[in-house]
């Protein structure tokens, strides 16, 4: 039998989930998040908290042994919920394992407890919900899932200690802050727009691109690493445009774009705009090819964009799914505990929880200092492929994917290993 099922338990999380934004609210109100937050902001990035050890957990639901608390926080409803439903899975799923396997300190056992955030991928609510999993004395956070949200609770973590491995956000602001206990377990958007770019040229042979971006740090940059390369390589960005990330809306810079008739149209943003954008195009009649953001492989791209979806490139991290070395092994144990697809970053934020625990393990410790001192120098095999950090945290020696949408079915068409010099 495999670990015990969580896929109906969304109901009861979401009705504790407003009752922390009731509390978090009061908080506000009486001053305390505003205090907090000018004492996290003027925090130098080398300064670090005095050594401490988390003290366990304790609720009426716990055993006998003491808990430990990791927490996750990414978007558990809107657009993006599947994603984040997802990913708080894989973290889960690294949880129930090492609990299996049991976990001891200093001679104690101790059995560890993930506490869960709708971040509702909105910077604003990722810094409250930033606040109250430090409140809960979490040792690490799996999250969140955008740059914006991450770069936003990136300092209430560090002011307090608490170790922050983002399983999907790529911005370079992020690990560019130098907070000794940020990680990530994908790499970040340089990479990725410099290879988009890369192939885009190489491959593709496109000579004229346009490149539309949501304003978020995320896609923003992306977009703007994606132009830098392309023009590098010899090609014309005949256009930049900006929309809200938010907007539904993408008739003026497509009806600029298509009278430069561009090859190809580069996109930074999140999957649900881009599927609205695929449609746009094709709606207005445009040849350009779309090329995506990281993060838009999955079924809401599908869904939105129908058949104007087919055509469409994105270039995602890690390999294909069958391709990864523990895919197997992962499919199996998660499909045994949970009733919803595997989206590609579960298996991201799945290696983002071990990477903790495995710290802990190492360390010796709860301490979050000791335990990411032990995180710089992990190195372990992840469903993924090898897990390992630089000394800002970034993914070592990651590995790309390119993926195309052919008869509404994302299809992986080239694989590229290390980073573009």
């Amino acid at each position: 039998m495999g670990p015990p099922r969580h896929g109906m338990s969304w109901l009861r999380r979401g009705s504790a989930a407003l009752l922390t934004w009731a509390a978090v609210a009061a908080m506000a109100v009486t001053g305390v998040t505003a205090v907090t937050a000018v004492t996290a902001l003027s925090t130098p990035a080398w300064a670090a908290p005095a050594k401490r050890d988390v003290p366990a957990v304790t609720d009426e639901a716990d055993s006998a042994e003491d808990t430990l608390a990791i927490g996750f926080a990414g978007p558990l409803s809107g657009a993006s919920m599947a994603v984040g439903r997802s990913m708080q899975n894989g973290a889960q799923l690294a949880v129930d394992e090492a609990n299996q396997r049991g976990l001891r300190i200093a001679g104690k056992s101790y059995r560890l407890k993930l506490v869960s955030q709708d971040d509702r991928a909105d910077p604003g609510t990722a810094e409250y919900v930033a606040r109250y999993l430090v409140g809960q004395r979490v040792i690490g956070v799996v999250g969140h899932w955008t740059s914006g949200t991450s770069l936003v609770a990136a300092p209430v973590y560090h002011a307090a200690g608490v170790i922050q491995v983002t399983p999907s956000a790529m911005s370079r602001k992020l690990t560019s802050l130098s907070y000794p206990r940020i990680f990530r377990t994908i790499p970040n958007n340089e990479g990725v727009g410099r290879l988009a770019a890369d192939y885009a040229i190489a491959r593709l042979g496109v000579k004229t691109v346009v490149t539309i971006d949501d304003r978020t740090p995320f896609g923003q940059g992306l977009a703007e690493q994606f132009a830098r390369q392309a023009q590098a390589q010899g090609a014309r960005v005949l256009g930049r445009y900006s929309v809200s990330d938010k907007t539904s809306d993408f008739n003026a810079p497509l009806m600029e774009a298509r009278k430069q008739a561009p090859d190809l149209i580069f996109f930074g943003g999140l999957d649900w705009q881009a599927g609205i954008l695929a449609k746009a195009i094709r709606r207005l009649k445009l040849e350009a090819r779309l090329m995506a953001s990281a993060g838009t492989v999955g079924l809401p791209f599908l869904m939105r964009a129908g058949a104007d979806a087919n055509g469409a490139l994105v270039l995602e991290p890690g390999p294909p799914q069958d391709k990864m070395p523990g895919w197997k092994g992962f499919r199996q144990r998660y499909s045994q505990s949970f009733d919803s697809n595997i989206d590609l970053y579960a298996v991201f934020a799945y290696e983002a929880a071990q990477a903790i625990i495995q710290g802990i393990r190492q360390a010796g410790s709860s301490d979050p200092e000791l335990v990411a001192r032990a995180m710089h120098r992990l190195r372990f095999e992840g469903v993924s492929g090898t897990v390992a950090f630089n000394e800002e945290g970034d993914l070592l020696n990651p590995t790309f994917t390119m993926y195309e949408v052919k008869d509404q079915r994302w299809v992986p068409v080239e694989r590229f290993s290390g980073l573009p010099r």
